[in-house]
């Protein structure tokens, strides 16, 4: 396999996650093809898919592949149909086993708000117009996966109930230095967010972040802040922030209060990142209730395809795409969860349409400039 060819298992799942995946892959195919690299791909069941054809939501088989790859690109997981399985039945228990046989530590999840989309949004638009921030979140460790954890009966009557908030050294520092390298590539401003003056695990945290920044990442410009203020700051004014880097409980919540500053979950990508290979999937459910209507917005799997090209270093293909969808927004193109008066109305597939004639003329004016 020359260098230039990259491996990509696709897992496009339920729902609406097939349709979105196969707009992405348009999508990853013109760019390719544009910038001279090819994709191979290998297409395999996840979620209720692979508990249909294998009672398993993440067959050995499946992972052993995703392992293999250079990259692996998810659509969406769970439904309706599923929702009685329990445990590790459930379809959402294989992507959490996915997860943590990626290594996957730091999730990376961008959230922009360009003019077009600056109306979209429940705040004002000129509080959210004109945002660009990344929020990396860590995803392995903290009060999720702490011990110990439990429920016992408390001494006066009823329960009490328990879980602990732990972070190491090593796991703050790994996610860190993820977050600090990202900040180099994009305006050099990071926040980190933390409960210090609450939480002993957040002083660790803050001081862990501090002597890394003195150590190797000075040139940056860090602040802490609160995740009380932090929450309230992304309301008041998003634009301050440039990457924001916090840990799993706290980074969930913050991650989600981003989310909704474009308008629709339909717009933001996501990335799973840390270990051997990189995990990309849109922020989005399955939505049952519209799969299979041509209704559902494929913006954030497309974007989160852009995310796996700058992962693989092809990050000329992964600018095109990005232009692509700021393209056909501009244009008022919108599927109907962004749709209102003076939009033009698209289904997924012209909105994919929409995107790859946006690449096409990323890619003439650049060769036209040189």
């Amino acid at each position: 396999m020359s260098p230039s060819t990259y491996s990509i298992v696709l897992l496009p799942g339920d729902g609406v996650g097939t349709e979105v995946t196969q707009e992405a892959v348009t999508v990853l195919n013109l760019a390719a093809g544009l910038a001279n690299f090819a994709l191979e791909y290998e297409e395999l069941p996840v979620g209720g898919a692979a508990i249909d054809l294998h009672k398993d939501p993440l067959p050995d088989s499946v992972l052993e592949r995703c392992l293999a790859a250079n990259a692996v690109m998810l659509g969406a997981v769970g439904g309706p149909r599923w929702d009685h399985l329990t445990g590790a039945m459930r379809p959402e228990s294989g992507l959490l086993k996915l997860r943590k046989a990626l290594g996957a530590f730091a999730n990376l999840r961008p959230v922009a708000v360009p003019d077009s989309l600056a109306d979209a949004s429940p705040l004002r638009a000129d509080a959210v117009r004109g945002t660009d921030l990344l929020v990396v979140r860590e995803l392995t460790g903290g009060i999720y996966f702490g011990e110990p954890k439990g429920r016992e009966p408390a001494e006066n009557g009823g329960e009490r109930a328990y879980n602990t908030m732990v972070y190491s050294t090593e796991e703050i520092d790994r996610v860190a230095r993820v977050a600090f390298e990202w900040t180099g590539k994009r305006r050099r401003k990071i926040t980190s967010v933390d409960k210090a003056n609450v939480l002993v695990v957040s002083q660790l945290w803050r001081d862990v972040v501090q002597q890394l920044h003195q150590a190797e990442f000075s040139d940056l410009e860090l602040q802490h802040m609160y995740v009380d203020n932090a929450a309230m700051q992304l309301v008041l004014n998003p634009r301050q922030f440039d990457v924001i880097v916090t840990g799993n409980l706290f980074g969930d919540i913050l991650s989600d209060a981003a989310a909704t500053l474009g308008g629709s979950l339909g717009l933001l990508p996501s990335a799973s990142v840390g270990g051997p290979v990189g995990l990309f999937e849109p922020v989005h459910g399955s939505a049952p209730d519209i799969a299979g209507q041509g209704k559902a917005n494929p913006v954030a799997a497309i974007l989160s395809a852009g995310m796996m090209l700058d992962y693989l270093g092809e990050t000329d293909a992964a600018a095109a795409i990005r232009h692509g969808v700021e393209s056909a927004l501009d244009a008022g193109a919108r599927t109907a969860d962004l749709c209102r008066e003076g939009h033009r109305r698209v289904s997924t597939t012209e909105m994919g349409s929409e995107i790859r004639r946006g690449i096409t003329e990323y890619f003439n004016r650049h060769r036209t400039a040189n």
